[in-house]
């Protein structure tokens, strides 16, 4: 955990902090805080008595007394400014990180001879053409004019299957910072500089702003009417003790006024918020602010992200569907043979789902495997006997049969759109010219969401789920895992006015994600929960992480923000008891 820690608190943000610390000195700031404030214009007081001690008929003698006085609340506000700071030091890291990854990005531009030169992303122009090959950064945003590739977009959207990318069509379109895995690709670039999807999402990182809780401006509201009767009490007491011949000190005013003010809830907050980040931990989620798990105890919604966060981003084998003429024992055996050599996820959970129905096979008939490869969209094995076994992409199948000559059953596209219609992706598989059926595979929603989900619903929280899926497969997967509703086809912007929507109505609202994406709403949301298995933009925006990548591990933070509602609501009370008592 100090790892961690010493990560977040660098020496950059310890040394803006100190320089925080004194810039919260304005009082335009500190009357933010109305203790705070109180002491500071106290502290201002005992200042000016040090410098002149005759002062409102003061004694020159008391010259040192005001200096200690001037010098402890000093250190007070000063100490209170810098944890401040710090906290403020810790949110501004995500802009940070978004702006790091597009530092470090270098592009192969192709000049007007066909020669190559490196240049930095932020030196391209709209128009430019690059070449990005496998294992390579895109540089910018653009368009694919030449290649197909398989992209690892998962450092901006979180998700770790990767997409298919290529020239013409509706998949040319590629973000900078994603990563060409396969193949290569010539981009023109469309953007210029500052324009970007990860500038987008610099500029709304930036924009967001946390809201107060409904307890924390309530109590502020209490510390404002408290501090100001005793200022009105100290106040009053100087004419009145005039007036009886006796003569008080300022200083010793100022020290009444810093004893009467409710000072026991504004010292004991912050403990409060690091006794809640410290209980968190053992529920292996780590807090990034006290508030954050207070307000926990408050939310009454939460939005999460669907990939990663829900469903466990990989895409596997859910069922076999034969076509029309084909056994079922057919169409599984040549799907186990394709997927025998296969070492993606996909391959081996089809392995997995044939074994499970109790079907073993042990490929001493396979002569090669063919590798799925970017250009031709599948993969597969030939055997001893020359049979040929594919499966792939409903297009790649459908042209590879056409070559060979071969029929499309009448049954293959409705099972192909019945397959897409509820969310999961089809995979056809075929044998030599001959079409045997589809796999069905399937982004699996994490066990026992549905069950906790439930107990959520039971806390009065609502679960809203954000996805860019169409509004079918959006309802598929909300109804799976047990959600109150959803919002399909959602971007980056709909999800902050989601949010919004909500706090506009008075509601608390917690967030969890784990991709660049959801970097801004994460920084907008009152609680903000990354996935430690998501991005570093995610987690640095966010002000929880839970390590355990289980967005219902809120129910464990809410029982504990409950809790620390509790203890500060015994606080203030204790604290209003006795400054009331020490007045009488």
């Amino acid at each position: 955990m100090s790892k961690k820690q010493n990560k977040l608190i660098t020496k950059e943000i310890l040394n803006n902090a100190i320089k925080g610390a004194f810039l919260k000195f304005d009082p335009r700031f500190m009357v933010k805080n109305p203790v705070m404030f109180m002491v500071e214009v106290g502290s201002i007081l005992t200042l000016i008595l040090s410098i002149f001690p005759t002062l409102f008929n003061g004694n020159s003698d008391e010259r040192i007394y005001n200096i200690l006085i001037t010098f402890i609340l000093f250190i007070i506000l000063f100490f209170a400014n810098f944890a401040e700071s710090i906290a403020e030091g810790r949110g501004k890291a995500q802009a940070a990180t978004l702006r790091q990854s597009k530092k470090d990005s270098k592009a192969r531009h192709i000049k007007s001879d066909g020669s190559e030169e490196m240049l930095n992303s932020s030196e391209l122009k709209i128009g430019d053409i690059v070449l990005v090959k496998a294992g390579e950064l895109i540089p910018n945003d653009g368009e694919i004019i030449e290649g197909t590739a398989s992209v690892d977009e998962s450092a901006i959207t979180g998700e770790s299957a990767p997409v298919m990318r290529e020239a013409g069509g509706d998949f040319s379109s590629v973000t900078g910072g994603t990563t060409v895995l396969t193949d290569f690709l010539k981009i023109k670039i469309l953007v210029g500089a500052g324009e970007s999807f990860l500038d987008k999402m610099i500029n709304l990182v930036e924009g967001a702003a946390r809201q107060k809780t409904p307890n924390e401006i309530a109590l502020n509201t209490l510390l404002i009417v408290l501090s100001l009767s005793f200022l009105m009490v100290v106040v009053s007491l100087y004419p009145f003790m005039q007036f009886l011949g006796v003569s008080l000190p300022i200083s010793w005013l100022v020290a009444l006024l810093v004893c009467l003010i409710p000072t026991t809830i504004g010292g004991l907050l912050s403990a409060i918020g690091i006794a809640g980040m410290d209980r968190v931990t053992r529920f292996n989620v780590i807090a990034l602010s006290g508030k954050a798990v207070e307000s926990c105890g408050d939310v009454d919604t939460m939005i999460l992200d669907k990939t990663g966060t829900i469903t466990f981003g990989n895409r596997l084998a859910n069922e076999f569907y034969e076509v029309q003429g084909i056994s079922k024992e057919e169409m599984i055996k040549a799907c186990v043979l394709s997927s025998l050599k296969d070492e993606t996820p996909e391959g081996k959970s089809i392995v997995a789902l044939a074994q499970k129905m109790g079907y073993e096979l042990e490929g001493n008939d396979i002569k090669e495997f063919i590798e799925f490869s970017a250009q031709n969209r599948m993969s597969g094995v030939d055997l001893q006997d020359n049979t040929k076994i594919r499966k792939g992409a409903f297009d790649a199948i459908r042209a590879y049969i056409s070559e060979m000559n071969g029929k499309i059953p009448s049954d293959l596209e409705t099972k192909v759109m019945e397959i897409s219609n509820l969310g999961g992706t089809p995979l056809v598989v075929c044998k030599n010219e001959k079409i045997l059926g589809v796999i069905y595979l399937k982004d699996t929603v994490k066990p026992g969401l549905k069950e906790r989900f439930d107990e959520l619903r039971k806390m009065g929280i609502k679960t809203l789920m954000c996805t860019g899926d169409n509004p079918l497969t959006a309802a598929t997967i909300a109804k799976e895992a047990g959600l109150d509703g959803f919002i399909a086809e959602c971007k980056p912007e709909d999800k902050i006015k989601a949010i919004k929507k909500e706090q506009a109505q008075g509601k608390i609202v917690a967030m969890t994600g784990d991709g660049t994406n959801d970097a801004p709403v994460l920084t907008q949301a009152d609680v903000g929960i990354a996935m430690n298995s998501g991005t570093q933009a995610a987690k640095e925006a966010a002000n929880m992480i839970d390590l355990d990548s289980n967005p219902t591990k809120i129910l464990e933070v809410v029982e504990i923000g409950k809790g620390l509602l509790i203890t500060r609501g015994s606080l203030t009370t204790f604290s209003m008891t006795n400054d009331i008592a020490k007045y009488l």
